[in-house]
């Protein structure tokens, strides 16, 4: 794949991510702009994210008909056109629309991205683009948050999405110059597989790991800037953007994880070691001094991080005639964890107050911690 072509992928993965959590340094702003509680404004970022859990099967299948670069271009048009429109509503139920509109437009470019860079690079090459990719995912989710925030603050909120929805047209420009794609295989994803997949023990504990795991990290991710506005901090939109500057330690810990799993006795062990990080953030979060939020977000990551780079790894180990079923749940449960804790851990935090919603979330957390002890022994050593 000529470096240009590579160029052109990496800036739209960026631009997918950073379109799917843009408004999250937001949250705040817009429930006061539209007059809705914090749960209902929290549902921006559900509704964009409840759709990824069922794209492995509907794009798959729509992959088997259109080449993935077809399809990339098409969605991305109709992403910054949903982008653009945001700018206009008037009504929270109009723009939660579009959000609902993006979150099914958004796993198809995300198919689309990773097809076409399986179909397209070197056979050497594959792992290394793949790995780019990843930190391309990580950097957008990070400048998504960090652009809208500045810009929110200077402009105003509306801003925030049209200047994406500039940038996406760009990239839709940029996508016409790739290459046609080589085809790519499917594999046809049916009941009795998925089923044959979730009976097996050791793969459905990892699901609900994942699911435990991001629904937590999603959650916090998501309710922090209503903390940091009720705890009177005075952090305006870019304020709040810059606390998830601790979102970069993705692309440290993932480039780590690998290495330090052989140094504590493989896998599982160091996953163990991400739930008990991801534990410790959250004491970062029970006082009300911003710059230790702003350090429990590094730790944060790091412990989310470390469970989400290594758990696709064991997931992959054998079965290769139904890898694509096995992948295609992991997406599943990660983005049905993400979409769940987004939402209902809301409710506890307006009912209960701040410290219960983080005991809640240390609870699930907790409960995935148990999930993975019961797989030391069996996958340490793998």
């Amino acid at each position: 794949m000529p470096a240009r072509h590579l160029a052109i992928v990496l800036y739209c993965a960026i631009l997918v991510f950073s379109a799917l959590y843009a408004p999250q340094p937001l949250l705040p702003v817009l429930a006061d702009a539209f007059a809705v509680s914090e749960a209902k404004a929290s549902l921006l970022i559900t509704v964009a994210l409840l759709p990824l859990a069922v794209a492995p099967i509907a794009y798959g299948f729509l992959l088997q008909r259109f080449s993935a670069r077809r399809l990339l271009i098409t969605a991305t048009w109709l992403l910054a056109a949903t982008q653009a429109l945001a700018f206009f509503v008037t009504s929270f139920e109009l723009l939660l629309l579009l959000r609902l509109a993006q979150g099914l437009i958004i796993p198809a470019m995300l198919t689309s991205l990773m097809t076409y860079l399986g179909a397209s690079a070197a056979p050497g090459q594959v792992a290394r683009v793949m790995a780019l990719y990843i930190a391309g995912s990580v950097m957008g989710g990070f400048l998504g948050r960090m652009a809208s925030g500045l810009i929110s603050t200077h402009l105003g909120w509306r801003w925030s999405f049209l200047c994406l929805a500039g940038a996406i047209a760009l990239c839709a420009l940029l996508l016409q110059r790739l290459r046609s794609d080589p085809p790519a295989s499917f594999q046809r994803l049916e009941w009795g597989a998925i089923l044959k997949v979730l009976r097996d023990p050791t793969y459905l504990r990892l699901y609900l790991v994942v699911f435990c795991a991001f629904g937590a990290f999603a959650s916090l991710l998501n309710f922090l800037p209503f903390r940091l506005v009720e705890l009177g901090t005075g952090l305006n939109e870019t304020g709040i953007a810059l606390m998830y500057a601790g979102y970069l330690m993705g692309v440290v810990t993932s480039l780590l994880s690998l290495r330090l799993s052989d140094y504590i006795g493989g896998t599982v062990n160091t996953m163990l070691l991400g739930t008990a990080v991801f534990l410790a953030a959250l004491l970062f979060f029970t006082g009300s001094q911003v710059w230790v939020m702003f350090l429990g977000m590094f730790v944060l990551c790091a412990g989310m991080f470390l469970i989400h780079s290594l758990a696709p790894g064991v997931l992959n180990q054998g079965n290769d005639g139904q890898r694509g079923v096995v992948n295609g749940l992991y997406i599943a449960f990660y983005y049905a964890g993400g979409a769940t804790g987004s939402f209902l851990p809301g409710y506890l935090y307006h009912g209960l107050g701040w410290h219960a919603y983080l005991g809640s979330l240390a609870v699930i957390v907790g409960l995935g911690a148990w999930l993975l002890w019961g797989l030391k022994g069996k996958l340490t050593h793998e």
